[in-house]
């Protein structure tokens, strides 16, 4: 294995740390939103869903993209 396959991949596997800290950012964010006006609480938590998947796909392309590198 090359070692520039290992620095991409490493590179690539770093989309799941920057996916958490979005995740996380987006958590507080809500959290403080609903802390706000309760009553909007339902369509706070499925907008937050939303992104937190988007965000979680963006994690596992990543994942898979750094498999594919290191296997191939």
């Amino acid at each position: 294995m090359s070692t520039l396959v290992a620095i991409g991949a490493a590179i690539a596997v770093l989309c799941g740390m920057g996916a958490g800290v979005s995740i996380g950012i987006a958590t507080a964010h809500a959290v403080d939103a609903v802390a706000r006006q309760p009553e909007a609480s339902g369509k706070i938590q499925s907008i937050l869903i939303l992104g937190c998947a988007l965000a979680e796909a963006t994690a596992i392309y990543g994942f898979v993209i750094a498999l594919l590198l290191l296997i191939l």
